[in-house]
């Protein structure tokens, strides 16, 4: 059996994170997905609109995934891809260079993103669309 990795905040989930899931699992039998503890992404400056928990019964409730797993914290890697008996490490192009050194563990292979769609642009959206709206229930 073929286990593939991945990883990712997968926040305001979007047909971007299906893509990569599906093409991932795609290249194996199996997917494994890390996906970022809370902890992890507010070290990493980043915020997310729902809680790991929400995240992960999301993620899980796709049929490409078959398991998923908490980061937390860069490091993990090398140790995840050993214990799950990973061959194939997947990460999107715009990490190309990024995990070329887990080459000596797995094959690490960079999917092209899907154009004209990011959670960060799907949030300065929400801020505009927040910033223009009224209250209505008055």
């Amino acid at each position: 059996m073929k286990t593939v990795i991945t990883y990712g905040t997968f926040d305001i989930l979007h047909i971007g994170h299906i893509n990569l899931l599906r093409r991932a699992r795609a290249l194996g039998d199996r997917l494994v997905v890390g996906l970022s503890s809370d902890e992890f992404n507010h070290g990493k400056h980043k915020s997310s609109l729902l809680n790991y928990a929400n995240r992960k019964v999301v993620l899980e409730s796709i049929r490409w995934v078959d398991e998923v797993f908490p980061e937390h914290d860069w490091e993990q890697k090398i140790g995840d891809i050993k214990k799950y008996g990973a061959s194939i490490f997947v990460m999107g192009h715009d990490w190309e260079g990024k995990f070329d050194f887990l080459s000596e563990f797995c094959r690490v292979q960079y999917l092209p993103r899907t154009e004209d769609i990011s959670t960060t642009e799907i949030k300065r959206s929400l801020s505009i669309v927040g910033k223009g709206a009224t209250d209505d229930r008055s």
